[in-house]
């Protein structure tokens, strides 16, 4: 359950990027080990078998069916990985294979594929190659069945 004990208006501006698949493989958890997520104004609280923590909205990636990153998501996300060399944190580019090995539909793929375009400046050159082997292999083999 992602819940929000906040008035909309007082909601982060990422929180449309909380999801139970990225948290759960933020966390190493299973998205049914997750029991609940509540929205709150600064942090995300989670709680799950064995885990209650505060998560930032920062360290989520963007996803398909909301609002695209903004140059103000950039900025959040940038002052969050400064001890990462400006750059997304491994976990964003699991996410993302995941994303590619789990869709249904080339045209879900290709989409996803054009989101990872948009945020590929974020992250660093060798998990955008990696990504970019995985989506082809998964075209492929999408194409070959």
């Amino acid at each position: 359950m992602i819940s929000s004990s906040q008035p909309q208006s007082k909601i982060h501006h990422q929180a449309r990027f909380v999801t139970r698949e990225a948290i759960a493989l933020l966390l190493n958890l299973q998205p049914h080990e997750i029991y609940r997520i509540d929205c709150w104004r600064h942090v995300i609280h989670v709680v799950g078998k064995g885990i209650s923590t505060f998560v930032s909205y920062a360290d989520l990636p963007p996803i398909l069916g909301v609002e695209p990153p903004t140059p103000k998501d950039f900025l959040i996300w940038r002052k969050r990985w400064q001890k990462n060399q400006n750059k997304a944190p491994k976990f964003w580019s699991e996410f993302y294979a995941e994303k590619f090995r789990t869709v249904p539909t080339l045209l879900e793929m290709h989409t996803w594929g054009e989101l990872v375009s948009v945020i590929k400046s974020a992250m660093p050159e060798s998990a955008v190659q990696w990504l970019r082997n995985v989506y082809i292999q998964e075209k492929q083999a999408m194409e070959n069945f």
